[in-house]
Formats: C-alpha cells, structure tokens, sequence
C-alpha cells in the first residue's frame, strides 16, 4: 500500500486579517521562513514520497498562485474546490480522487499552514501512523502535547496502553474548549492537541463517511463517476451546492470508533493567530516582537507589524497591531481568537475590497 499526502491548502486565514485575503491567504505568507508556508509543507512531506504522489486541495482563488509556487508536483494533482464547504468536503473529494487512482492508497492529511521544526520526528510518527493505519484500518491523528490551555485547538483524550508500537486508542475526541476546561484537559495528563494531520486508508475514510455522512458520500460517488470525463468540473460544482459545511471532526472524527492517535514528538504550531506568531518570535528587551519602522515608548509585550508606514505605540501592553497598506488591526494579544469577526463584519457590510 502506498503513501501519497493530500495538502490542505483552501482557507483564508481569517484569525490572519488583514495580512491574510482570499488571494493571499495565510499559507501563501512567509512566517519564520523565506519561503511559503505552503513551500514548507511541500518541503516537508517530500521528504517522504516523491512530488507525482503529492495532491494540494485548494480553491479557484488561489489556484493561480500555487501553479506558479510549484515547479515539480504535476499540475493536474491540483485539486480545485469551487467554494469552501469545510475540511469534511475537501478531504472526501481528496480521498475519492486517489481511491480512483489507486484503490489501496494510504493519505497523509496535512494543513498548510504548519511550523513544525524537527523533520526526522515528523516523518517517524508518519511512518509509524502510516504502517498501522495500512494494516489496521484505523483513522490516526498525529496528537501533540499540550504546553499551556489554547483555546483554539481541539483536543484528544487518550487510552495510555499501546495497542501497536506509539500508537494509543481514542477515549475523547473534543472540539475546541473554554478556557477553564482547556485547564482541566492539561492537568489530566491524558489529552492531547488535535494537530489536523491524520493519516489513513483512502477506502476506510470514504465508508467511514458513507455511515456518518451518507449525503456527502453520495455525492462524491458522483464525482467518483466523472472522474476522467469532461463533465467532472460541473459535476463537483452541483455537489459543492448541496453538501454541508462541516468539519471532518465534527462529521466523522466524533462519531467514529475507529480512532487511534500517534504522539507527534516534535515542535508543532499551526500558527493559527498574531499571537501564535508573537510567541514563536524572538523579542527584545520589552517583550516586544517589532516588523518594520516602529516607535515604541512605554510598550511591552506587544507584537507590531508595520513594514510598509511608520507606526508610533506609546503606553500600551499586550497589544497586537497589524498597519498595512490599505487596513489596519489593534486588538488585545488574549483577543486574538475574535479576528475572524472582522471578516464576517466585512462580508455582511459589502467592504469585498478589504477582503
């Protein structure tokens, strides 16, 4: 059974205001790197499989961009939404494809936008979730130890017995919590963070949603069909306009019995706000992470992103501010989750031209 990676490459970003936009999202930024995110990523799993078994879902959006980022995955391994429906959709088209191009396939499912630093680890719990997923037919999520109560991810509760070499049954499977029970999940020991990176057979996850999500399965039973047709382009797009927005933990990972987890044993962020970034940054002597011509008096703690105006902070703590060309962000670095309300606030008003 072979490995091939499905990158997930169809969000905006929108904790990412207003650096991040529907054209330029947050994994076509550069973070930490003079690359992409998404140049990370393809970097990244092709460390374990050549560039013709790497498959990217995106958008048409951002299709453009990511044609002209890559050079050796085969354009055609490009796969299109017409519009976001949520992770559930995206990883059932992904699965469908492959199956049809090999039915005995084995999916990496990894995000985009991830910074993970010790290569050598990530690839042994991949190989490792890789070889019991293949024989077993379990769905495995790579799960990281939790370093403070982030309100922000999901949570894994975890069986500490092995029942394969580093690999522990699924207790609880939890979407993101309230602060207070993100405090109570770390001082049990036993749950980890839900890293969004899930390896498992193409033919398991797709009878997986057939019982939990039969209309979605159906669906893509349709595409399936078309694959290879003319008619697959407009066939994805009636799909698309009638299957549910939902993620795939909501839709499958909280219903099956099935799961299995992996510890990722490395250094992982998905980077998922400002301050995501501003603790990943090295600061000066005030606490402060500075981009660009910044003034700072009677700062501390803060992160300021200005590179294209100069910007004055004076008597402020624990600030976020991002001053770009044509927006401008100030928030506290606790309120960093609530960004994506700005998005929302932009598309309900009709301001597209700040999206």
């Amino acid at each position: 059974m072979k490995l091939y990676s499905v990158i997930l490459a169809g969000g905006i970003g929108k904790r990412f205001w207003p650096m991040s936009k529907i054209n330029k999202p947050k994994h076509l930024l550069k973070f930490h790197s003079n690359k992409t995110m998404l140049e990370d990523t393809i970097e990244r799993v092709k460390s374990l499989m050549p560039p013709e078994d790497i498959f990217i879902v995106t958008n048409t959006e951002q299709k453009p961009e990511i044609v002209k980022l890559i050079s050796d995955i085969p354009v055609n391994n490009i796969l299109t939404e017409p519009f976001g429906k949520n992770t559930a959709a995206c990883i059932a088209l992904a699965s469908v494809v492959l199956h049809a191009k090999d039915p005995k396939s084995v999916m990496l499912v990894v995000p985009s936008d991830h910074i993970i630093r010790d290569l050598e680890a990530f690839k042994e719990s991949v190989k490792n979730a890789y070889e019991f997923a293949k024989t077993s037919g379990g769905l495995v999520t790579i799960g990281i130890k939790p370093v403070r109560p982030e309100t922000g991810y999901g949570y894994i509760q975890i069986n500490e017995k092995e029942v394969a070499p580093k690999i522990h049954k699924v207790y609880t499977y939890a979407e993101k919590p309230n602060y207070a029970t993100a405090v109570r999940f770390i001082e049990s020991g036993d749950f980890f963070w839900n890293s969004g990176m899930f390896i498992w057979r193409a033919d398991v996850i797709l009878d997986e949603i057939r019982i939990h999500m039969p209309d979605v399965f159906e669906g893509m039973m349709m595409i399936k069909e078309s694959i290879n047709t003319p008619g697959f382009e407009s066939t994805v797009l009636k799909v698309y306009g009638r299957i549910k927005n939902i993620s795939i933990d909501y839709g499958v990972m909280e219903k099956s019995n099935k799961l299995y987890l992996t510890k990722g044993d490395f250094d992982w962020s998905d980077v998922g706000t400002w301050e995501e970034v501003y603790l990943l940054s090295d600061k000066n002597e005030h606490g402060n992470v500075l981009h660009g011509k910044i003034f700072c008096d009677m700062t501390v703690d803060s992160f300021i992103y200005s590179p294209e105006k100069f910007t004055s902070i004076i008597g402020a703590d624990n600030l976020i501010v991002v001053n770009t060309n044509d927006a401008l962000l100030i928030c506290r670095r606790d309120q960093a989750q609530e960004v994506q309300k700005v998005i929302d606030y932009l598309k309900i008003n009709k301001h597209t031209e700040f999206l």
